[in-house]
C-alpha cells in the first residue's frame, strides 16, 4: 500500500476493484464502511459480482470478466477529455503523459461499453466522480492481479491515480490488500525469486558482493530463481527433482489440479513443513512440524507496511518449533552455520542488510509498529510513500491495451467461472476446517450462480451439478444468488473434496508468472 488503513477513512472517493473486501477484509471493510456513513466519502465499487460492499456504493459498476484495463481506460478517456486531469502533478511530476492520452483515445464510454458490459453513462459519472475528488484512494486486490493481464491491471490503477494526482497525499494512493498477515513481510524478506531483503535485485553485481560479504559466502547466484509457478511445470517435466514447501499448500492452491498433481507425482524428493498435515504434507517424502503464529517470537509486516511484534502467547505442541530454527539446523548439517539464537538476531541481520529496515529494531516497535522505508535510528517511518518524488524520480504512465482473458466461453463451455473466497473459511481451509463453528456455516462447496442462469439449466437451489473445464470436473451443490451476473458462476477454492482450481488456468501472467484464477470457461450438468 502507498498509503495507510487510516488513509481510507480520509478520502473523499474510494474506489474499490477486484476486492471482496467485506468478506476477505472484514477488519480494513469497516473502515471504508465508516468512511462513508460518517465522513461523507463516496464509494465506487467495480466488481463482476454484486458482493456485500456494493450495498454501500454510491456507484456500483459490472463488467465482464477480464476486462479491467479496458473501463480504467474509458474513465482516463473521460477525465483526459474534459480536462479533470490534475495539471500540475502531471506536468510536475510523471512522464509519458503523450503517450497514455494516445492509448486511452480510443477509449471512449461507448467502445468501453461493447468490451466491458458497463453502460457508458456509468463509465462517464464514474469518472467525473472520481476525478471531482480533493482525494481519491483505490483499494484493490486479486480480482485485479490473477489475470493474464493482471500486471497491466496494476499499471492501469496506477495511471489513474497518477493522472488525478492522489499519490503522496494523506488519504489518496493505490493500495493492494495482502491476502494474510504477513504476505507483505515474506515479500519484503526476498520470498521472490529475483530479489534479496527490501528487493534488492540479485542480479546488480554490487549487491550480490554486499550480501556475500554479509552472510561470508561467495559465489551466489547472478540469474534470479524460478517463479513458483514454473517450478510446478519443471517437476513435471522432470527439470526439478525436488521441493521444499514452507506454509502453503499447493494441492489445493494451484490451478490446473490434476495437472500439478502429476508434478508433485514426480519430483524425486518433497518435504513440507506446517503445523497441520495438508493435501500437499500427506504427500511428502519428509513432514517438518512448525510453530504457528501464537507460538513464536518475531515480527509481521502487514498490508499497510507496517513492522510490528509478534510475541510467544502460548508453547508449540509435540515436536514442532520455530520455522527459522528448523531451516538453520538444515543449514548446519549441510556445512553452513548460519549463526543465530534467535528471532531478534535474525531482524538485526534484516536490518544491516535491508537500507528500507535500517532504522527499525525491536526496541523501537515494541509497542507500536514502524512503517518501512525507515533508512535511521530516528527516522519516523514512512506512512505514505511518494510524498515528494517516486523511487525513481518521476513517475512513468503507460499506455496500456485491453486483451481479452486466455479463454472464451464457447458451446461446449457456455459459462465463465471465478473463484474467490467466503467469510468463513481462509485460503485452503488448512486452519480453518479446524473450526467446528466455522464449518457449521459453510460445510461444503457451492456453485453461485444467477437466477436467470438456474432457469436456462433448470438447476435448483441444492442441487448436484458437475462443473467441467477443459482441465477437470468437480461436483458442487448449487446456490442461487443475486450476487451473481448472468453467464458467470462463483466457486470458492476452500475445499480440497471439491477443488475450484482443479477447474481454472494455469495460463500465466507473463510478467508475474500469476496465473489467471479469475477466469475460465465452464460447463454445468446435472450429476448423476
Amino acid at each position: 500500500m502507498t498509503n495507510t488503513i487510516a488513509c481510507i477513512e480520509k478520502a473523499d472517493v474510494i474506489l474499490i476493484t477486484g476486492s471482496n473486501t467485506t468478506e476477505n477484509h472484514p477488519v480494513l471493510s469497516a473502515f471504508v464502511k465508516r468512511a462513508v456513513h460518517f465522513n461523507n466519502s463516496r464509494l465506487i465499487v467495480v466488481d463482476p459480482r454484486r458482493i456485500k460492499i456494493a450495498g454501500f456504493a454510491h456507484q456500483y459498476l459490472r463488467p465482464n470478466l477480464g476486462t479491467d484495463v479496458a473501463w480504467i481506460n474509458g474513465l482516463m478517456h473521460v477525465i483526459i477529455r474534459d480536462n479533470l486531469y490534475n495539471h500540475d502533478f502531471v506536468d510536475t511530476r510523471t512522464v509519458g503523459f503523450d503517450e497514455l492520452k494516445q492509448t486511452v483515445e480510443k477509449y471512449t464510454p461507448s467502445h468501453v461499453e461493447k468490451i466491458t458490459g458497463i453502460a457508458a453513462t456509468q463509465i462517464e459519472d464514474a469518472a467525473r466522480m472520481y476525478a471531482g475528488a480533493r482525494v481519491g484512494s483505490i483499494l484493490y486486490c486479486m480480482g485485479i492481479t490473477q489475470h493474464v493481464s493482471g500486471t497491466d491491471n496494476v499499471k492501469s490503477l496506477a495511471n489513474l491515480a497518477m493522472l488525478c494526482g492522489f499519490l503522496g497525499v494523506e488519504g489518496g494512493g493505490v493500495n493492494p490488500l495482502r491476502g494474510q498477515n504477513n504476505v507483505q513481510g515474506a515479500c519484503d524478506m526476498g520470498g521472490l525469486p529475483d530479489v534479496y531483503t527490501g528487493y534488492q535485485k540479485v542480479i546488480s553485481p554490487e549487491l550480490r558482493a554486499k550480501m556475500e560479504t554479509a552472510w561470508a559466502v561467495t559465489g551466489l547466484p547472478d540469474q534470479p530463481g524460478l517463479k513458483v509457478t514454473h517450478m510446478v511445470p519443471a517437476a513435471h517435466d522432470g527439470k526439478l527433482k525436488a521441493m521444499y514447501v514452507i506454509g502453503e499448500n499447493p494441492l489445493v492452491s494451484d490451478p490446473d489440479l490434476n495437472h500439478a498433481e502429476k508434478s508433485f507425482e514426480n519430483l524425486d524428493f518433497l518435504v513440507v513443513q506446517d503445523i497441520f498435515m495438508t493435501e500437499t504434507a500427506q504427500k511428502a517424502d519428509v513432514v517438518l512440524p512448525s510453530c504457528c503464529f501464537a507460538e513464536k517470537d518475531g515480527t509481521f509486516s502487514n498490508t499497510e507496511r507496517r513492522v510490528q511484534r509478534v510475541r510467544k502467547a502460548v508453547d508449540p505442541p509435540g515436536e514442532a518449533r520455530d520455522d527459522w530454527r528448523i531451516i538453520a539446523d538444515i543449514s548446519l548439517r549441510m556445512g553452513y552455520n548460519m549463526g543465530i539464537a534467535s528471532a531478534e538476531d535474525i531482524f538485526e541481520e534484516i536490518r544491516k542488510v535491508t537500507p528500507s529496515y535500517a532504522g527499525i529494531s525491536y526496541s523501537r516497535i515494541d509497542k507500536v509498529g514502524l512503517h518501512w522505508p525507515c533508512p535511521t535510528d530516528n527516522h519516523p517511518g514512512t506512512p505514505i510513500l511518494h510524498k515528494e518524488q517516486f523511487s525513481s524520480g518521476k513517475g512513468v504512465f503507460h499506455g496500456i491495451d485491453w486483451i481479452p482473458p486466455a479463454e472464451q466461453a464457447d458451446d461446449t463451455y457456455p459459462l465463465y467461472l471465478t473463484t474467490g473466497r467466503v467469510l468463513y473459511h481462509y485460503h485452503t481451509g488448512t486452519m480453518t476446517m479446524k473450526s467446528e463453528g466455522l464449518n457449521e456455516r459453510v460445510p461444503e462447496c457451492f456453485v453461485e450462480i444467477s437466477p436467470q442462469d438456474a432457469d436456462r439449466f433448470d438447476l435448483e437451489e441444492g442441487v448436484s451439478v458437475d462443473i467441467a473445464s477443459r482441465r477437470g470436473t468437480i461436483t458442487a451443490r448449487i446456490a442461487i444468488s443475486d450476487k451473481a451476473v448472468v453467464g458467470t458462476i462463483f466457486i470458492p477454492f476452500h475445499f480440497a473434496r471439491a477443488a475450484a482450481n482443479k477447474l481454472t488456468n494455469a495460463e500465466l501472467d507473463p510478467i508475474s508468472g500469476i496465473p489467471e484464477f479469475k477466469v475460465c470457461a465452464v460447463s454445468l450438468s446435472r450429476a448423476a
